[in-house]
This record gives C-alpha cells, structure tokens and sequence, in this order.
C-alpha cells in the first residue's frame, strides 16, 4: 500500500500527553498506525508513572516547560538518546489556573495570565528554539490551538487571549525560521473536544453541548478528527502550509444563524 502521508519511519516528538482522551495522545497513536516513531514529552515524573501502562516501552521524556531551560534540557537528553534528527514537533500544552472558580476576564490576576502564557504560548518559542538544531531540514511543527480567536466565551477567560498570542508565535516563528531552514510552523484550530483538559473549564460541559448544536451535521467533533487533521500537517502533504491556522471545528463557526438554534433562543417555550 502505497505512503500517502511520507511519515512512515520517520521521528517525530509529541508533547502533552495526559490520558487515552488527550489530543496529543490520539495524534501520537495515529502516527505511530502509520509506521513513525514517537517521542514523548510529559510535563512531571508523576505523569510519566501514569502513564506507564499506556507508553509501555515508549522512550519518554520528563519537561516542565514553567521551568526556565527545561526545553533545551529536553532536546539535549533526547539527542544524547540517539532520537534524532525529528521530523516534527507536536506542541499540545495549555494551563491555565481555574482553582478559584469562574472570574470575569478584568478580574484576571497578573500571576495567572503570565503563567498561562508561559506555558501555553512561549513554550512553543522555547521548545522550537530548543529542537531547531535537531530537526530535520524540512521538519513541520504544529500546536494546538482554538477555532476562533473573535469569540468571546465568558467561561474562557483570559485564555482566549493567550491563544491568540499562540497562534501570532507560530506565525512568526515561521516567518523566522525560514531565513536559513524549510521547517514549518503551523495552528491547528479545534472546535471544543471532549477531553479531561477541557473538563476543568468551569462550565464546559454547556458549551460544548451548544457547540454540538452550532456545527452543521448537529454532530460534536471527534478528537480523532483533530488527530486526522494534525498527521497532514505534520506530513510532506502539506507542505505548502506554513504559518497558518488549520480550523477543524465541522462547521462551528460559520453557523451563526442555525434555524433551530434562532428557534430555541427566541421561542423557547416551543
């Protein structure tokens, strides 16, 4: 059966592994049902014990991208390992601090947001950076990002705009990359997923029954569809892509005026 995707046999590093319903989980499975091998980076020993059962025999490594220099920490131990050169990056983190319940976005404190940005956004600067001398010439670096960044979901918070500096990163990680390298930095845009992550957002579990409600097919979008649609990012395929925001979100965002949705909100007693 004839490669269509090029990854076959090929490196590549994911990031953000938490359980069987993560997105990095489904991207990392997916490709290695292609035939490519799969590093793995998770962000505390605790987490690396785990997930003991699910990456048995796996080479996985431990980066806690809050900590100052722990991505080139990462790329060196996964060098000195013999893993390289990789054919791509994964960058599926976000953090953000929910503990005290839900806060209107001008509540938001200097601490959190800096945190969150940190994590959820620099991180795909440093670990770039970190990787860029181990990555193969025409390597492709994709994260994980959000369908839209124009709403305004008041349960979001300040990670909507922490988001959006994510996806300015890539773009101008792209751009800076391509003065002396052919390596690739694109945003996967997902609609909302059913995963543990999203669960910690207070009142998540509403809007993405909304969300199921706005796409076209009246369907929620599967996580494996957001996997399907990393793999030809990070494949040869796409390899006119760069620095651009890939949305996968079945139609979301251009449903604004659904029928049904128009009935239930004007005569709900209907």
């Amino acid at each position: 059966m004839t490669d269509f995707l090029q990854v076959s046999g090929k490196t590549f590093l994911v990031q953000g592994v938490a359980n069987k319903k993560s997105v990095a989980w489904l991207i990392a499975k997916s490709l290695e049902e292609q035939g490519a091998r799969v590093v793995y980076a998770v962000r505390a020993e605790a987490r690396k014990k785990s997930l003991e059962a699910l990456l048995a025999d796996r080479p996985v490594f431990v980066c806690d991208v809050e900590q100052e220099g722990a991505c080139d920490k990462l790329a060196a131990e996964v060098a000195a390992a013999g893993l390289t050169p990789l054919h791509g990056l994964v960058h599926s983190i976000a953090f953000a601090n929910y503990s005290e319940g839900f806060k209107t976005f001008a509540e938001t404190k200097r601490g959190d947001f800096l945190q969150a940005t940190a994590i959820s956004a620099f991180s795909l600067v440093e670990l770039t950076r970190a990787f860029k001398p181990h990555l193969a010439k025409d390597a492709s670096v994709v994260t994980i990002g959000i369908s839209s960044l124009l709403v305004t979901p008041d349960n979001y918070g300040y990670m909507g705009p922490i988001k959006a500096a994510l996806e300015s990163c890539a773009r101008f990680l792209a751009k800076s990359l391509s003065a002396d390298t052919a390596i690739r930095v694109n945003v996967l845009g997902s609609g909302p997923l059913k995963t543990s992550a999203s669960a910690g957002i207070p009142g998540y579990l509403e809007s993405y029954l909304y969300a199921e409600k706005m796409t076209f097919r009246k369907r929620a979008l599967d996580t494996q569809e957001v996997a399907n649609a990393a793999l030809f990012l990070l494949s040869p395929r796409s390899s006119g892509v760069n620095g651009t925001t890939l949305v996968v979100d079945a139609g979301l965002g251009s449903n604004y005026f659904d029928k049904d949705i128009i009935r239930l909100a004007m005569r709900p007693e209907k």
